[in-house]
């Protein structure tokens, strides 16, 4: 008998052009799908190149991209790696091959192991070699050669199932590999190699139905050793001679090919045979792996493994409920929310960052479910507004098995150390390890505090320098000559550009422009830029500078911040990207000079350093609430003065993580999609009223719905209750039944509720559940909610059962979250004046009757319009203790004046601040301040926090 040749060519190109058919399908449908390969070639060895052109060639012809690079082959290990570690992290490489045999002080096994599991389109790493190997394994991309092998048995109708099976070979890339496909695919495997005896092989071959010859000796397997009508698959590579060659040589494989093919029934030619399916299937192995890759990016994580928690009764103390919590690692928190290895930059076992990569890798996906937490009026024990964006998220993922993110700011060490406390929630609905939370995270705080300084001292330095010096010496010193060559820096070709000066040689300024250029010339009396502390320190709230001989008289009276104050928080919360946030950080007005013109962080050539600073700030920051599911941490810009939310970064990360394939259906998508829970700082018509016209409008998302925290106690306290003082007994009216206080007291939320639907948006209204309220108060609040606009009014008990006890209000909010009740609209439009737009937030959310601007803030207003900032949205800052400026008028007052006393820019965070109210903007400590409770025992463990 004459065998039939299998041609691996035909077969090969078969593949090749299915290859090419399902990359055209796809995109078809998603033009952003774009299948790529990297292959690494280090030397420059003839056969290595040889093949590589292959590859990139068969590449071409199926529309996969390829980059070859190649290396010398004197880099050395290290650096070989940390190419393949570039390769792993970058998110427009699906394959990783690593063109084989590597110089002899490589090491093979540590390079090809170096490539992460999901982009060894090779299958030589050892994740894929395990998996490979063991029983049930499930590797992600089998070998190419073994596989190209299975691929022409099967398309040649070769029945494998009980077949006599015999390898010769044992090679990793090859023997060992096949073997164990062959055996998965029920033959019976022998494996056979150079140190077998030749009867031995002689004797196995004799009786084998399918031979794989990978021995790596030329024509080693005679004719007259094969069995009459065998499948032989010849995979040997060899050279021998042969002088009717033009190279002097020849190519056959492991068996003596003429006498075989004589015995056998199928067999495979070299050249010709197994080489092309080599390289049709690393064609296969890489769509794998961009299909993978796609998928990924656009599918949304179940959460599926939450903590369980031990509810005990009564409730302990927060810090106790969060030490008796083992937390999660946080490299396992990020891999369940869909976050990569390399987006994750952990910072010990509990916390990490994020990088701002992840949201041009999920770039394509549809934003998941936008649910902002706000609340009524509080009352200076706060009414749960922290605990209940918690509560909501362990509910959603822990036990409706949604994929959920709660985001949330991260707390100023002034309050922790105060008399206010962390902002972890409480009981049984927390951000753990608490301690951690509440104190540094990652440092972004201290970031923001030593870029604030570094300009406040900027400040005064250049006012001093310019004092001192005349305007010749000042620009020399400012533009020096290093190695004789001047050179204006980024920051100054801004400012050049800012003045209409169209020069970038310094030496050719006239007098004039360097005048212009070197002397800002700022008025002292100007200066709103203050220095910042994350520490509540009264005794800094007006300070004396200068007062050092070396000063040289230069005095000036300023004060300090908390740090949350700063402007740079503000940025750091509401900066899109980290060139928006440079941006930002460049516009900052410190003050102006003595003619009026505002004088920025640009003028003073600092923002590339702040941004320096700030570089690793921006990206927020991941930890788990007690049940394990993901919380974001990142800002926390002073509620009284900004926003008093979190970061906008963190918040289109999330809802990106939470989103969904654009390709599903409305009944698809409802089903999958995520959850983002976030909050605003203080009640609605302060904390909301700014998410929504400052936040919203920056970083162009919008709420799905909106939730409102009320409590049984704040709402009587808006009904005429007693007033309620931190640390004090609650009087009776509190701890017992009053239907008549409630109901008058609701009168708040309805004025909540009523704002909130200003905006086109749905509401929920969480009732916050304590143990003295009683059920026929909790009726009442959800009849007037209802009978207000809300959407529904449920109960929640999450602070005493976790996320079990939020259960009911997490379905509410789902299912507000997707009706479509929703006609979204802004307050108003920046195009109208600075007055016109305080008016409108004052008499339409607060309730004031008219506006009556002092003259220092009138002064501001005509300032800021006048250069050019008065199209900016507005933030009042006021008390939060009532919908007016005055914390006594409870309910809801109406018709009262209000007063604007002054008004002041934060131009590079985008608004302006009218002030209706003295705010401190750094808090004093009281007679018992909180840090009098901490202490760290013998563990190394914080205790005494909350």
């Amino acid at each position: 008998m004459v065998a039939q040749i299998i041609d691996g060519k035909a077969i090969a190109q078969q593949l090749r052009a299915q290859i090419h058919d399902e990359i055209a399908l796809i995109q078809a449908k998603h033009s952003e799908f774009k299948p790529s390969l990297t292959i690494i070639q280090v030397g420059e060895r003839p056969d290595s190149s040889t093949y590589v052109r292959m590859k990139l060639k068969a590449a071409e012809e199926a529309s996969i991209g390829c980059n070859i690079i190649r290396l010398p082959e004197t880099i050395t290990e290290f650096e070989l790696l940390n190419e393949i570690q570039k390769l792993n992290n970058s998110l427009d490489v699906d394959g990783i091959l690593v063109q084989l045999p590597l110089p002899a002080h490589i090491d093979e096994s540590k390079v090809t192991s170096a490539v992460l599991a999901d982009k060894d389109v090779d299958g030589f790493g050892p994740f894929n070699v395990g998996e490979l190997s063991k029983k049930g394994g499930e590797p992600l991309f089998l070998p190419c050669t073994p596989k190209g092998i299975m691929h022409l048995l099967v398309k040649s109708g070769v029945t494998i199932e009980g077949a006599n099976a015999v390898v010769l070979g044992r090679s990793d890339i090859v023997g060992k590999p096949i073997a164990r496909l062959l055996t998965k695919a029920n033959a019976t495997v022998s494996t056979l190699h150079s140190k077998t005896p030749q009867s031995q092989i002689e004797l196995f071959l004799s009786q084998a139905d399918i031979v794989i010859a990978a021995i790596g000796q030329p024509q080693f397997i005679k004719g007259a050793w094969i069995k009459e009508g065998a499948v032989v698959i010849d995979v040997g590579t060899n050279f021998i001679p042969d002088a009717s060659k033009k190279s002097g040589s020849r190519m056959v494989g492991d068996v003596e090919f003429e006498a075989a093919s004589h015995r056998a029934s199928l067999i495979t030619p070299v050249p010709g045979g197994v080489g092309p399916m080599t390289v049709a299937t690393l064609l296969e192995n890489v769509i794998l792996a961009a299909k993978r890759h796609y998928a990924k990016n656009n599918e949304t994580p179940k959460f599926t493994e939450p903590l369980k928690l031990h509810l005990q009764k009564p409730v302990p103390s927060d810090y106790e409920i969060s030490r008796a919590q083992q937390p999660k690692k946080i490299t396992q928190v990020a891999k369940e929310a869909g976050i990569l290895d390399s987006e994750l930059e952990p910072f010990g076992s509990y916390k990490a960052k994020v990088s701002l990569d992840l949201l041009k890798r999920l770039n394509n996906k549809v934003n998941g479910k936008y649910v902002l937490v706000t609340g009524i009026t509080p009352t200076p024990l706060g009414e749960g507004k922290s605990t209940t964006t918690v509560g909501l998220a362990q509910a959603l993922g822990a036990h409706l098995k949604k994929n959920v993110f709660a985001n949330v700011r991260q707390p100023s060490m002034g309050p922790t150390f105060g008399i206010k406390g962390g902002a972890a929630g409480g009981g049984y609905s927390q951000v753990i390890p608490m301690d951690e939370f509440n104190m540094h995270v990652t440092g972004d705080i201290h970031a923001i505090t030593m870029a604030n300084n570094l300009l406040a001292a900027a400040i005064d330095t250049r006012m001093f320098h310019e004092s001192t010096q005349k305007d010749g010496p000042l620009y020399k010193r400012l533009v020096p000559a290093k190695k004789g060559v001047r050179k204006f820096t980024p920051s100054m070709l801004r400012r050049l550009k800012k003045l209409g000066i169209d020069k970038t040689d310094p030496d050719s300024l006239t007098p004039e422009e360097i005048t212009a250029f070197a002397r800002l010339d700022i008025d002292p009396e100007s200066i709103t830029w203050r220095r910042v502390v994350d520490c509540n320190d009264r005794f800094l709230r007006g300070i004396t500078i200068g007062q050092a001989p070396t000063e040289k008289g230069f005095t000036r009276e300023t004060g300090f911040d908390i740090t949350v104050a700063s402007e740079c928080m503000a940025i750091l919360a509401l900066a899109n990207s980290l060139e928006d946030m440079r941006e930002r950080l460049g516009k900052m007005v410190i003050g102006s000079n003595r003619s009026g013109v505002p004088i920025t962080a640009e003028d003073i050539g600092a923002a590339g350093a702040l941004t320096a600073l700030l570089k690793d700030a921006i990206k927020p920051n991941i930890m788990q609430t007690l049940e394990g599911t993901p919380v974001f941490v990142h800002a926390g810009p002073f509620a009284n003065i900004s926003i008093g939310a979190s970061s906008i970064l963190a918040d289109k990360m999330a809802l990106k993580l939470a989103g969904t394939s654009p390709d599903l259906t409305a009944e698809e998508r409802a089903e999958q999609e995520g959850y983002v829970v976030t909050e605003a700082g203080f009640d609605f018509t302060m904390g909301g009223e700014r998410f929504i016209n400052i936040k919203c409008r920056s970083s162009g998302l919008v709420p799905d719905v909106i939730v409102i925290v009320a409590t049984v106690r704040a709402l009587k306290v808006h009904g005429g209750g007693p007033e309620v003082k931190a640390g004090a007994p609650l009087a009776a009216e509190y701890t017992q039944e009053n239907t008549e206080l409630l109901r008058v007291g609701c009168s708040n939320l309805a004025k909540h509720i009523a704002n909130a639907r200003t905006y086109g948006l749905p509401v929920v209204v969480a009732i916050n559940k304590m143990s003295s309220d009683s059920d026929k108060e909790h009726e009442i609040i959800r009849e007037e909610a209802l009978k207000a606009g809300a959407v529904d009014a449920i109960v929640s008990n999450h602070w005493e059962e976790g996320g079990q006890g939020a259960v009911d209000l997490a379905e509410g909010v789902i299912k507000a979250a997707n009706s479509d009740d929703k006609n979204f609209h802004f307050l108003y439009d920046t195009a109208p004046s600075i007055e016109e737009k305080i008016s409108t937030i004052a008499k339409e959310m607060y309730g004031a009757g008219e506006v009556e601007f002092l003259p220092e803030a009138q002064k501001k207003i005509d300032l800021y319009a006048k250069q050019g900032f008065g199209n900016l949205p507005i933030c009042i800052a006021k008390t939060q203790y009532s919908l007016s400026h005055d914390a006594a008028l409870k309910g809801v007052p109406t018709g009262f004046k209000f007063p604007i006393r002054d008004v002041r820019a934060s131009i590079g965070a985008g608004y302006l601040y009218a002030l209706a109210a003295e705010i401190q903007t750094i808090p004093g400590l009281p007679t018992h301040c909180g840090f009098m409770n901490v202490e760290v025992n013998e563990d190394g463990e914080i205790d005494g926090l909350f």
